[in-house]
């Protein structure tokens, strides 16, 4: 599923085929989409500051928007078990909202970031992280008090994502770097380099074995996490990448760039010849669509 600066939502096969129509949000740019747990639900944050629900089998909107922020909404995420959805906005506050009845179920976090850019829960659903233009991470419990502030980054926080037992939090900045976090106390354990612009988006493989981030320098990068090098040559796009995305099976890498068009790449035909020349390994399929 792809969002989009014209206000559409997208649904594409792997191979590039679109599936039904688009949906159309009247809330201007759709900045941010995520798919419920059990793939029934959509929900989209705009430029308007409202949410939208969506119903993928029926493909129409569920309800009307929900307001609350007074900014676009950059970012969301829903709890792994489905009873809450988390926003950022430009606003520079967290919401959390009941997908069921599309209210707020706790007060409003100002979070010091400025404007926040990246929000996600743990995968046990006992807290979430934060980042934004302050360049500072933090840790928020399900009460949304604060529990840890990270420092570190020299630049924005652009993207966040957990290690499958909540130890570990990575982080991807406008400075170029990928950063890993002890969730416990912040305590920096790796720094990624390699990128040559902002790195936009992260997400990690489902063995966690490998992380993937992508770029404002047109690339996507897949890092072994058990050497923490990067696995061959960069994957090569011939625009900024502005989102990643992994199926759930881990076989496939989607990176989206600007200029409406997205590349998907077999991460095993990646990984089977890395260290080797990036030719056999091109583009696997592609697809294209309208980014914000």
């Amino acid at each position: 599923m792809s969002s989009s600066s014209d206000g559409s939502i997208h649904r594409w096969t792997k191979d590039g085929k679109p599936i039904g129509k688009p949906w159309v949000s009247d809330g201007g740019v759709v900045g941010s989409i995520g798919v419920s747990p059990d793939e029934t639900m959509v929900v989209s944050g705009s430029a308007d500051g409202r949410l939208r629900l969506w119903n993928i089998k029926e493909g129409k909107m569920v309800g009307n928007p929900w307001k609350g922020h007074n900014d676009a909404v950059i970012c969301l995420n829903w709890s792994p078990d489905a009873v809450e959805i988390a926003t950022g906005s430009y606003d520079g506050t967290i919401r959390r909202w009941n997908p069921d009845t599309g209210r707020q179920i706790a007060p409003l976090i100002k979070t010091s970031h400025g404007w926040v850019y990246a929000v996600k829960y743990s995968p046990q659903g006992d807290k979430f992280a934060s980042g934004g233009s302050d360049k500072m991470i933090r840790l928020w419990s399900k009460k949304g008090e604060l529990l840890v502030e990270i420092k570190g980054h020299a630049d924005a926080v652009t993207s966040l994502c957990w290690s499958k037992d909540g130890t570990r939090v990575f982080s991807a900045s406008s400075d170029c770097t990928i950063r890993t976090w002890q969730s416990s106390d912040g305590k920096e354990l790796i720094v990624l380099r390699g990128h040559t612009k902002a790195v936009t988006s992260l997400c990690l493989s489902p063995d966690e074995s490998h992380l993937i981030s992508a770029s404002r320098d047109c690339s996507v990068r897949i890092w072994n996490l058990e050497t923490n090098q990067p696995v061959g040559d960069p994957l090569l796009h011939d625009g900024e990448l502005l989102a990643l995305a992994m199926s759930v099976d881990g076989n496939y890498v989607v990176g989206a760039q600007l200029y409406a068009k997205a590349y998907v790449w077999s991460l095993e035909a990646v990984l089977k010849q890395q260290g080797c020349d990036q030719v056999g390994v091109r583009i696997h399929r592609y697809c294209y669509w309208r980014l914000h």
